[in-house]
């Protein structure tokens, strides 16, 4: 979206063009799959302003995701929540649920943030969201370590448990830390999110 506005009106109407082509929307995240599987998800404050930077609003869209997720039959099986960014891992029947759930989940949190902070004004809180299919087993664990690691990556923290905002306690009460510990060796996200998440 931000590269968009620095290009030049012959670079705009070649992208819209190529986006034509492939059936994508013009100016939104394309959703190509939209089948049951698990999803890389990664949802972000309008450009990408840290909305969320008080811990209150983490905590909150962190339980609304977590509850509200689960009415629309989806799973979270992992999530961090960031000052400006989540990213969420999650298993879904069909892509349109989820749809459905972070409208209704965006546009209740943009409301009630914009009257908080006075805001008579409306105020974009969100920029759509972007999915992506996992394709196997090792995909899904480089996600998993990916989105635990964010934390460290964008420097809010030096160690991921410091992070409360984020399913590695979970996930180190229930499968332990040597656990996580081998799944990060046997999976390290590299370049995961590189070009997208810098």
């Amino acid at each position: 979206m931000y590269q968009y506005r620095q290009m030049t009106p012959e670079e705009r109407a070649a992208v819209i063009q190529q986006r034509r082509e492939r059936g994508y929307p013009l100016h939104a995240p394309p959703h190509p799959f939209r089948h049951a599987g698990n999803y890389f998800i990664t949802a972000v404050n309008y450009e990408h302003k840290p909305i969320m930077a008080n811990p209150a609003r983490r905590s909150e869209i962190e339980s609304r995701l977590y509850d509200e997720l689960r009415t629309f039959d989806i799973d979270m099986n992992a999530w961090v929540i960031l000052p400006n960014h989540y990213h969420l891992l999650v298993s879904v029947q069909h892509l349109d649920f989820l749809s459905a759930a972070l409208k209704q989940i965006h546009g209740s949190l943009a409301r009630e943030w914009n009257l908080q902070d006075g805001l008579t004004h409306k105020r974009r809180v969100w920029y759509k969201f972007r999915d992506r299919l996992i394709r196997d087993e090792s995909h899904y664990y480089r996600a998993l370590n990916y989105i635990h690691m964010n934390p460290v990556k964008h420097g809010y923290v030096q160690d991921p448990y410091e992070w409360v905002w984020c399913s590695l306690e979970n996930y180190r009460e229930t499968q332990g830390r040597d656990w996580l510990n081998e799944t990060w060796k046997t999976h390290p996200p590299g370049d995961f999110g590189k070009g997208w998440d810098d």
